[in-house]
């Protein structure tokens, strides 16, 4: 029963998202209860405790680390249809901090200094996201900068990595900060 309540659920969601999910049907052949567990991590934040900017930020930023095409797309996809501003979306994967705008560029720097174990430059932003939204904040975006990573390196674990690609964002293509070079 688990599998066939899982196996619809990836079909939704590649429909919706027009994303393909073999590497999830990979899990779900393998073991449905592991496929099941792994997916409750994507649902870890608590996306009201920060603004919608800040949160899909650092979780494309925790995308953008692990992957640079469809895991990329389907964040983008996800930051869209939950309301976020195309253009916002298009200058984070651009990396383009003034066009950002100050809310998403704070978890931006953030979750790329964090990534970087910069913590001379992470420490001061880590305080000024706790002054802004408290610790309840910096959770929840900690929490998207890490689920946003799950799957992409998944989706690589298993050999189901594709090569960087641009992305659309409101109907614009956009190269990811990694193809900008």
């Amino acid at each position: 029963m688990l599998k066939i309540l899982l196996s619809r659920w990836l079909d939704k969601f590649e429909k919706t998202f027009d994303y393909d999910a073999s590497y999830m049907r990979h899990v779900l052949r393998a073991s449905p209860a592991s496929l099941l567990k792994f997916s409750l991590g994507s649902q870890a934040a608590d996306r009201k405790a920060a603004p919608m900017e800040a949160l899909f930020a650092a979780g494309l930023v925790g995308t953008l680390s692990e992957d640079c095409g469809p895991c990329v797309q389907v964040g983008v996809d996800i930051a869209t249809a939950n309301g976020m501003d195309p253009a916002i979306i298009r200058a984070v994967i651009a990396g383009d901090l003034d066009a950002m705008g100050e809310t998403a560029s704070l978890a931006y720097r953030f979750a790329q200094a964090s990534l970087a174990r910069d913590m001379e430059a992470c420490d001061p932003l880590r305080d000024e996201i706790v002054r802004r939204w408290g610790d309840k904040g910096l959770v929840a975006i900690g929490l998207m900068l890490t689920q946003a990573r799950m799957y992409p390196t998944l989706k690589y674990a298993l050999g189901y990595g594709k090569a960087c690609s641009r992305v659309k964002v409101g109907g614009e293509t956009v190269a990811p900060l990694r193809l900008a070079a």
